[in-house]
């Protein structure tokens, strides 16, 4: 029946009864019009609404999410700026009601003049979610060190290789300048011995990032895993994270062994000066130095450590050049490197297949007899690195 056919039945029922029916029946008739007038309508608006946004949050995926990027900030509660609450403990997602978060951290500069760090970025990128499985508690916090020009190129890129990918995760933009200014202040010192030429320019900072992250980036990251863009992946990313539960109380910095007598060379004059020393020889019981594709970096205990900090004071840092007569250009490589010589607890040492370097350049300028001692790596590849711009084979 309809409202209309109702309130004509009732008029005419009112015209034949006493005063206090007709008000009984005017009750009655408004109830019934506000029922299919308000009640009738709100109740279908209200249902068909709900049954809408459960739709829209059950079909949501990642991308849906998380495209929305975010620009890092230097403190903050969060370094996207949200206030979801969440945490970055290792692999312990005990606490059901928080978030676990993971933290990875890669340089994206000066992109947008380079078609070469464009393709590397892209190779990174696309093996790394190809292979990356967390579960629904667990976000992929993606930080990129960039310039504007590039945080563009990087966007558009990172919105075609991201799309769809089975897990939560978060893009942050860093600003380099902001990083840099804070960086200066506290490795200007080292600069001279671990950069190429003069060594003090200012922009050469940020080839330093990961020796001071503890003291750049919010103590609300605890652990966080700096990436150069000239990575392939092969395994699960979420499983190198596993590696800090592996480190030794005293240890600071996970980091696999330069695959290449890099630091043989570099030693030459106090490896001359100590003919029984370790420092410099090939693994699996010489010191064959660091290389820093891939670092772990127990920001925590970066900041906690008593020693590691006061390596970082100028007056040290110049001690230990001295006495290992080292004159370096690879920036934070070179630098725990060397602390690495005098203090090999602070560092856990990676297994090859976590950075299976490809570079082969000094078996060709005069190490040729003894390369292989130092680039043998067995085991499942987990991760391949291409450095000295080497190219990565294809599947």
């Amino acid at each position: 029946m309809t409202t209309q056919r109702v309130l004509a039945s009732l008029m005419a029922r009112l015209s034949n009864m006493r005063s206090y029916q007709c008000a009984l029946l005017l009750v009655a008739a408004l109830a019934v019009c506000a029922f299919y007038y308000f009640g009738a309508e709100r109740e279908n608006f209200s249902s068909t609404t709900k049954r809408i946004k459960e739709n829209q949050v059950a079909q949501a995926t990642s991308s849906d999410l998380e495209l929305s990027f975010s620009d890092g900030r230097l403190g903050g509660s969060n370094i996207d700026g949200s206030r979801t609450p969440s945490k970055t403990k290792g692999l312990d997602t005990s606490n059901r009601g928080m978030a676990t978060d993971y933290h990875l951290l890669m340089m994206f500069t000066k992109v947008e003049r380079n078609q070469g760090l464009r393709e590397k970025f892209q190779v990174a990128i696309s093996s790394l979610v190809k292979y990356a499985k967390f579960e629904a508690s667990e976000v992929l916090n993606l930080h990129f060190l960039t310039d504007d020009p590039s945080k563009e190129v990087g966007k558009m890129v990172l919105r075609e290789l991201l799309q769809g990918v089975p897990f939560k995760y978060k893009v942050i933009f860093h600003d380099v300048s902001a990083f840099t200014e804070k960086l200066f202040p506290i490795v200007e010192a080292m600069q001279k011995h671990f950069s190429a030429g003069s060594g003090t320019y200012y922009s050469d900072s940020i080839f330093f990032l990961s020796v001071a992250m503890h003291r750049i980036m919010p103590k609300e990251i605890p652990r966080i895993i700096q990436l150069d863009l000239d990575l392939k992946y092969k395994a699960n990313i979420r499983e190198l994270f596993e590696e800090f539960d592996n480190f030794m109380h005293t240890a600071v910095i996970g980091i696999a062994q330069e695959m290449q007598p890099v630091y043989r060379h570099t030693f030459w004059q106090f490896r001359r000066e100590n003919p029984k020393t370790k420092v410099g020889d090939p693994p699996p019981e010489g010191l064959p130095g660091f290389n820093s594709g891939v670092m772990l970096l127990n920001l925590d205990a970066m900041r906690q450590s008593r020693l590691y900090n006061q390596l970082l004071e100028p007056k040290v840092v110049s001690h230990l050049a001295e006495k290992y007569h080292f004159k370096g250009h690879l920036g934070d490589q070179d630098f725990f490197t060397m602390i690495g010589m005098e203090h090999p607890e602070l560092f856990h040492v990676l297994e090859c297949v976590w950075n299976r370097q490809l570079c082969t350049w000094w078996r060709d300028h005069g190490y040729s007899d003894i390369f292989d001692l130092y680039n043998r790596c067995d085991g499942h590849i987990k991760i391949l690195h291409g450095n000295c711009n080497t190219p990565i084979p294809e599947e």
